[in-house]
């Protein structure tokens, strides 16, 4: 045991405003859990461009109130030493997870008390609200409680800037730094009063908003299986589509309420195995009742993701998962189809920029061809919509991990909602046509070639076993995998031409098909993620169920040869 860990405990007790972790923490004390209390004391969380997210408890490298205070007072300090923002307005918003409305509270009173105006959400809501509410109010800063799509015992801290996007470095470290300049936490001060709770008409101005993604008059006629996965999205999408238009969502009633114990998940995420399965029991219920669905729409638990499911037989159980992305593609081949917008803030009389459609650096390049057979301008950014968001003249924006970005002058990150309605406007298009969603990745695989994606993520209870595999990777690159060479090896640590550095690294092979494989850290969850990527031609429409048999099987392949090379 170290020396000073009971005092740091006890120093730690003394400051902590709240009796359940204070009770949780005085229980270790007395049982003198010295391991446990190690792995709360042995640091601090770290601030940076997720924000904060980890497990709730007591002590430094939890998630609890005492350092939610210490983050809102560095960002509060961080706002006030910059003239333009001291004094603005920050908006708060929070899901349902166990202490978000606390948390939120906290922020609210320590914003309060450093002389910035502070106004929260009116009930736990989706995160896309409040970064609509940065925009629409005018604010300089927001922050979001929520740890998405984390499991139960997590909980986060997400910080948006005045632009209604999230932080990029340098701020992250400048805000860590005030963070770290924080003193003993009974001089924070923390008013009871003096924040405002923001009413309904925040919401109902969302709402509005969501009606620019559909184009006037266009078919609502797409009937839909909804989970909100035990989240906050359900309320708010079920506004969203009847204002549209649409049939009332059939609910999957055991995820339909908020509830923080995500007692029919595993993992609160839609790509998670098993997390779809009440959803596709729903459907396959309404079929039999007579009502057969065109689609399954899930959320994650903030409702900032999209997840869809169409209907096929040769699925086990009717039923197949789209990929993210060939729900990006989709999408980008439905606003493709409209006429060219200008770009917001071109001068009048000038002509208009073409919008821009972007990417992170881990989703498929399908995109860019769908963009360049549009004539739109294609841009790819590194991982997460913090970057995406960023990029100038955005018109449209996905990353694979089931984020869209629809409405980038409404809400300057991924919707869940509005990603939710343009699929089914999709989805009624071609209804009307006599064809499906699936029809149209056969039409863009024929006339772009079969872009097939898939992905690995290895989970671990030690960050060192993720860091000795990218280590061996970058000491020993392969020069092979699945029988393909590979062209170019890059370690994104160094940074691109086009991209500023990041923990990852990008395979390029060749041989009977090309390839890509991406590998990086997770910047939220303890896993090591492997991104995918094979490209087959397809001569005509006839050789398409072969080749996607190749690809399945060539991706198999392909994952064995990574696993190798990296030593997991």
């Amino acid at each position: 045991m170290p020396q000073d860990l009971p005092l740091q405990a006890r120093t730690w007790l003394a400051e902590d405003p709240d009796p359940d972790t204070r009770a949780e923490l005085a229980a270790l004390m007395k049982a003198e859990d010295w391991d446990e209390l190690r792995s709360r004391f042995a640091g601090t969380l770290q601030f940076g461009t997720a924000g904060l997210r980890g497990e709730l408890g007591a002590g430094p490298l939890r998630m609890n109130r005492s350092v939610v205070i210490r983050a809102a007072a560095g960002l509060a300090a961080h706002l006030n030493s910059d003239p333009a923002t001291a004094g603005g307005l920050v908006v708060i918003g929070y899901d349902a997870r166990h202490k978000s409305a606390d948390f939120a509270r906290d922020t609210a009173a320590v914003m309060t008390g450093a002389g910035l105006r502070a106004a929260v959400l009116p009930r736990p809501l989706p995160t896309p609200v409040l970064a609509f509410a940065i925009r629409h109010l005018g604010a300089v800063a927001g922050v979001e409680v929520t740890a998405s799509h984390n499991p139960p015992r997590d909980n986060g801290y997400k910080v948006y800037l005045g632009d209604g996007s999230q932080i990029v470095p340098p701020a992250d470290a400048a805000i860590a730094a005030r963070i770290a300049e924080v003193g003993p936490l009974p001089g924070v001060l923390r008013p009871t009063e003096g924040w405002t709770v923001l009413g309904e008409d925040v919401l109902d101005a969302y709402l509005a908003r969501t009606d620019a993604v559909l184009a006037p008059g266009s078919p609502r006629t797409a009937r839909v299986v909804y989970s909100a996965m035990h989240g906050v999205g359900r309320d708010t999408l079920l506004a969203a589509f009847a204002r549209a238009g649409f049939p009332t969502p059939v609910q999957v009633a055991e995820q339909a309420e908020p509830d923080p114990e995500f007692p029919t998940v595993a993992f609160p995420n839609p790509e998670e195995p098993g997390a779809m399965d009440l959803s596709f029991a729903t459907a396959r219920r309404t079929a039999a009742e007579g009502t057969p669905a065109d689609l399954i729409i899930a959320n994650d638990p903030d409702a900032d993701r999209c997840a869809v499911a169409v209907p096929t037989p040769e699925a086990d159980g009717g039923w197949r998962m789209l990929r993210g992305d060939e729900v990006g593609a989709l999408l980008a081949a439905h606003l493709t189809d409209r006429p060219t917008e200008p770009v917001p803030g071109t001068e009048a009389g000038t002509a208009p920029h073409p919008p821009v459609f972007a990417e992170s650096i881990v989703s498929s390049s399908l995109l860019a061809r769908i963009a360049a057979a549009a004539g739109v301008r294609h841009e790819e950014t590194l991982t997460g919509f913090k970057w995406i968001a960023r990029v100038e003249g955005l018109r449209y924006g996905y990353e694979e991990a089931l984020g869209y970005c629809v409405d980038p002058d409404g809400v300057r990150d991924k919707d869940g909602i509005t990603a939710a309605l343009l699929v089914a406007e999709l989805a009624s298009v071609l209804k009307g046509k006599g064809r499906t969603l699936l029809d149209l990745l056969d039409d863009l695989a024929v006339a772009h070639g079969l872009h097939a994606t898939d992905q690995l993520s290895f989970r671990v209870a030690d960050l060192a076993v993720i860091e000795n595999a990218m280590r061996r990777l970058r000491a020993h690159p392969p020069t092979e995998l699945a029988g393909l060479r590979v062209t170019r090896a890059e370690d994104l640590s160094r940074g691109t031409d086009r991209l500023p550095p990041t923990d990852g690294l990008r395979y390029t092979l060749d041989g009977e098909f090309t390839a890509r494989v991406i590998v990086r850290p997770s910047g939220t969850e303890p896993k090591l993620k492997c991104y995918l990527e094979l490209v087959l031609p397809v001569p005509t429409p006839q050789d398409l169920p072969a080749i996607r048999a190749q690809a399945r099987t060539h991706l198999t392949t392909l994952k064995s040869a990574f696993t190798q090379a990296a030593g997991l």
